[in-house]
């Protein structure tokens, strides 16, 4: 087994034995629930980071749904992703308010720093970038959201830094793995 940052944790990642048995103890505690299936999804993929396609079709086989049941669920609702993503996830607002004020640029510093392009991941799974419509904080446009934390008035000059700090939190986890 390789050692891995799990984020959280940063302990060894567990190996698809031990990631199969846990989804069979969160699918055996959903599978009879009324409305189970969503919260058996977002289970699965806080195991995996994300849904693939071989949970999937074990969800559906529990649920006794088809494949593609399952699939057009995942893909009909944005918090799903079916492609691993990065432990910081970077969602800018491009909603009205961000847009006018400067949200685009924003993108585009993100983009050009990280070498990677909207739904896509870092080579190292340390960032995911992804857009989002409204967050909330108009009067505070343009706005980023990093996992949870919310960034007000970014800058584009600033993307680096901001960047920087959540590697940096990053890099005691991977310090402590090797």
């Amino acid at each position: 087994m390789t050692k891995t940052c799990t984020c959280a944790g940063a302990e060894t990642a567990p190996d698809e034995r031990e990631l199969a048995a846990r989804l069979e103890e969160v699918l055996a505690g959903q599978k009879d629930k009324p409305g189970g299936l969503i919260p058996a999804l977002q289970m699965a993929q806080a195991l995996y980071g994300y849904l693939p396609e071989a949970a999937m079709r074990r969800v559906a086989q529990a649920f006794d749904k088809s494949y593609s049941e399952v699939a057009g669920v995942v893909s009909f609702y944005s918090f799903f992703s079916t492609v691993p993503r990065g432990r910081f996830v970077v969602r800018v607002c491009l909603g009205t308010a961000c847009y006018v004020r400067g949200g685009n640029e924003v993108l585009r510093a993100i983009r050009d720093k990280l070498g990677i392009d909207v739904g896509g991941t870092t080579p190292d799974r340390l960032f995911s970038l992804e857009v989002g419509r409204c967050f909330g904080a108009c009067g505070m446009a343009p706005v980023l959201m990093v996992n949870d934390d919310l960034h007000q008035r970014v800058k584009p000059a600033k993307v680096g830094e901001l960047l920087e700090t959540y590697r940096a939190q990053a890099a005691p986890a991977a310090e402590a793995v090797s």
